[in-house]
């Protein structure tokens, strides 16, 4: 499909007009990670750079928690990498649905995020391209400059956690995390994670506790997810 037919598409139009809301959001998150990275020391331009290139709020914020905890780089690839280890599965759904060869529907998987994959999903294993790009579009929008406000405003900003700013994304995780815990299976994992990080954040080295939990996190749904 043309540019010109795919910005024409009643599906792109639908699918970015339902992000709205979520592009909102993505605005607030952004500033809330353009503040964090500015605390832990990351220069500006790298945190924007990350932003445009990643475009996802839980790998940043996961690699930007190592680094401020005074941890490697890879430790902080390492756990953006487990924290977008979710993508694997979401790809192999939807990517029946995408278009072209192996190489195009790779290129356009690299679009996905939780909230565009949820639009964009029809029920029934179907998914919606169009909706996919559309809203994740919005979202792109005002994620990037969301960030860029962050960072300009924690160079202003005296103590960024006295305004609560830096609880705005542990707060919508703990939302997620809610809406996920339908049955004692699913509790019992998100425990289990929270026990390994807590005790490993206090008796390991820097960026270990974040690691083993996102691994214990993976490795107790794993099975629910087969099923």
């Amino acid at each position: 499909m043309s540019v010109p037919r795919l910005r024409s598409s009643p599906a792109l139009r639908s699918g970015a007009r339902d992000s709205l809301p979520v592009a909102v959001a993505s605005l607030l998150i952004g500033i809330s990670f353009g503040i964090s990275a500015h605390a832990a020391g990351m220069p500006g331009l790298a945190a924007v750079v990350m932003s445009a290139i990643v475009f996802a709020g839980s790998a940043q914020f996961a690699a930007v928690a190592v680094l401020s905890q005074g941890g490697s780089v890879v430790a902080a690839v390492l756990a953006a990498t487990l924290m977008n280890a979710r993508y694997l599965a979401m790809g192999f759904a939807l990517g029946p649905w995408l278009k072209g060869g192996p190489v195009r529907r790779a290129f356009e998987g690299q679009i996905v995020s939780d909230a565009a994959w949820a639009i964009a999903n029809l029920g029934q294993g179907r998914f919606d391209r169009h909706r996919l790009f559309g809203s994740t579009a919005v979202q792109y929008v005002t994620w990037i400059p969301g960030t860029a406000l962050g960072v300009l405003a924690g160079g202003v900003v005296p103590d960024p956690q006295a305004l609560g700013i830096d609880a705005v994304f542990p707060a919508m995780f703990l939302a997620l995390l809610a809406g996920e815990m339908r049955d004692a299976e699913a509790f019992g994992v998100a425990v289990a994670g929270a026990v390994v990080a807590v005790v490993l954040t206090i008796t390991a080295p820097a960026g270990i506790g974040i690691l083993a939990a996102a691994v214990v996190s993976l490795v107790g749904l794993r099975p629910r997810r087969v099923a």
